[in-house]
């Protein structure tokens, strides 16, 4: 069972509104590891946050803002999201009008929505007018004798452009595509582990259900295109890609535009490797179709996307910025913390791996500064674990912290945008389940959506308890976070801060507001694990309370 408090009331009115960012501070998640601990060790009730039995108390630090000047602005769009290819080979695609799904994607707006993954490159358009003959297995075309009522309104509403429709699909309908869907995880596992991979068509309905989704979930599509079809001389093969380009702009369809995954690791997965040069002009290749399409002529174009930034993944990247650095509209790359074969539950809350991702960003700035100082950058495709994630891991209350950490430290450090991969369906490191449940990292993702806005503050903070070491508390054990809060949020006026604050201690910390932030009002969004699995459950308690040392909010359950 799930526990969602109430949410507070609007704020005072704008006449009695302090300058800059002081107006309130809505702190908004602190996550007590020391808690949690202690429920994975067999306490199963939720868990209160006044002061524990035998718990000595102290104030570790006082905290401040710098409310001045924002240390960064990030994109508007800052937390957004990914859709694997592989939803085409399970059949999850032709679900994707379902009302709950759109929904909970419509929580998370304004955000892109980038389709693309490790079948990216193995991904065919074909233009085909009865796309239900060459496609077997589940899904609503399958289904349309039987379920009429439910289905057709959707598939004609696509067909004449209508706008945007859902579906309602029958519960047989889902669990038999679940069943489908287990089947084919195994087999797109296998495929991932020995690296071969089939190909994948996409059909012009299948576009349209794709588009349909985005635009009717409030979510800017960018879409990956197949670098891997090669010419003779391994220049790139835009055959495809121009039927497409052709196709999705006969329909007006507003969409940003990618070239391949993960080009390092072509050799691999092709045995034909791709250096940066030729990728470069292949971008250039792509940037020259774009621009005779009217609608296309000003469209953004991201890369290289390329993987964690070893060495020769950092050589790729360099020739790629010597060729096309002016011709894309960000540099991106991609993350992936852990292993999924050899992750254990404590391992989501080392301090070391979550500083792993400090160094890339790094290195990956330090190339693209070297050829066009101020280029955005985003990361694309970040995950937890590799190999589709771990079960009951990457889908659990844990990895709640690799992610809130890494929503913090990506903003601070000037990174654009982060895209989370995925949305929905793609092994365990999704946001939404099969049966279209919201997993704890969708309320991480839709409390930060809802509180934080793209202006970043500094944060100073200082030890009482012990000799201060400058940056050693926030760095290891305590990471704390500052926003101007979103000011689309209308229960709070603008000039409020939201903090989000991750204890990683085995201990409680206190924390004094000082400076500009004494005597403000607080809220507080509290986050634990709920039922017997601890640090592995599946469902979060979330709790607003007034201020931070009053008693919790009533909540409501549903």
């Amino acid at each position: 069972m799930r526990v969602l408090c109430v949410f507070p009331a609007a704020m005072p009115s704008s006449n009695s509104r302090p300058p800059a960012c002081l107006a309130l501070v809505a702190l908004f998640l602190v996550l007590l590891l020391r808690l949690s601990l202690s429920s994975q060790a067999g306490d199963r009730r939720p868990l209160p946050v006044d002061r524990a039995p035998g718990l000595k108390e102290k104030t570790l630090i006082l905290l401040d803002v710098s409310t001045k000047n924002p240390v960064r602005t990030v994109n508007e769009n800052f937390l957004s999201l990914q859709l694997d290819p592989s939803i085409i080979h399970d059949g999850w695609l032709d679900f994707l009008s379902s009302k709950r799904l759109v929904t909970l994607a419509r929580g998370l707006s304004p955000a892109f929505l980038r389709f693309g993954g490790k079948r990216t490159d193995f991904l065919q358009f074909q233009n085909l007018r009865n796309p239900a003959k060459s496609r077997g297995g589940p899904g609503p075309d399958y289904y349309l004798k039987n379920y009429e009522d439910d289905i057709v309104r959707s598939d004609v509403a696509l067909d004449k452009q209508k706008g945007c429709k859902i579906a309602q699909h029958p519960d047989v309908m889902l669990e038999l595509q679940r069943e489908k869907a287990a089947q084919m995880y195994l087999v797109l596992l296998k495929e991932q582990f020995s690296n071969t991979y089939s190909n994948l068509i996409l059909t012009a309905r299948s576009l349209d259900k794709l588009y349909n989704f985005a635009d009717c979930s409030g979510l800017h599509l960018i879409f990956a295109l197949n670098a891997l079809r090669r010419n003779p001389n391994n220049s790139w093969n835009s055959s495809s890609a121009l039927s497409l380009l052709k196709y999705s702009a006969s329909k007006k369809y507003n969409i940003s535009w990618e070239l391949g995954n993960e080009p390092n690791n072509y050799r691999t997965m092709h045995g034909r490797a791709v250096n940066g040069s030729q990728l470069g002009k292949d971008y250039i290749q792509l940037k020259s179709l774009l621009q005779p399409i009217r609608i296309y002529s000003r469209a953004s174009l991201y890369g290289p996307n390329i993987g964690r930034p070893r060495k020769n993944v950092i050589a790729l990247l360099d020739g790629f910025m010597k060729v096309a650095g002016s011709t894309v509209d960000a540099v991106t790359w991609q993350h992936c913390y852990i292993d999924g074969r050899v992750v254990k539950v404590m391992d989501f809350l080392k301090t070391r791996l979550l500083d792993t991702l400090s160094d890339q960003i790094r290195k990956i700035q330090k190339v693209v500064n070297a050829y066009t100082p101020g280029k955005k950058i985003w990361l694309e495709g970040v995950v937890t674990t590799s190999a589709g994630g771990t079960n009951n891991l990457s889908d659990s209350y844990a990895a709640g912290f690799l992610w809130l950490n890494t929503l913090g430290m990506l903003a601070n450090q000037g990174i654009d945008v982060v895209i989370r991969h995925s949305f929905f369906d793609y092994g365990y490191n999704h946001l939404v389940d099969q049966n279209f449940n919201p997993l704890p990292d969708y309320w991480l993702s839709l409390l930060y959506k809802r509180l934080i806005g793209p202006k970043v503050l500094a944060v100073h903070v200082a030890g009482l308890q012990r000799k201060p070491r400058p940056g050693r508390v926030i760095r290891d054990k305590l990471r704390i976070y500052a926003h101007c809060t979103n000011h689309h949020n209308h229960n709070y006026v603008r000039g409020s801060i939201t903090l989000f604050i991750i204890n990683l201690h085995r201990s409680r910390k206190k924390i004094k507001l000082a400076g500009t932030l004494r005597d403000k009002l607080v809220h507080q969004y509290l986050l634990q694990p709920y039922g017997q699995e601890g640090l592995k459950s599946k469902n979060s308690l979330h709790y607003d309370t007034s201020s931070p040392d009053s008693e919790l909010g009533k909540c409501k359950k549903s």
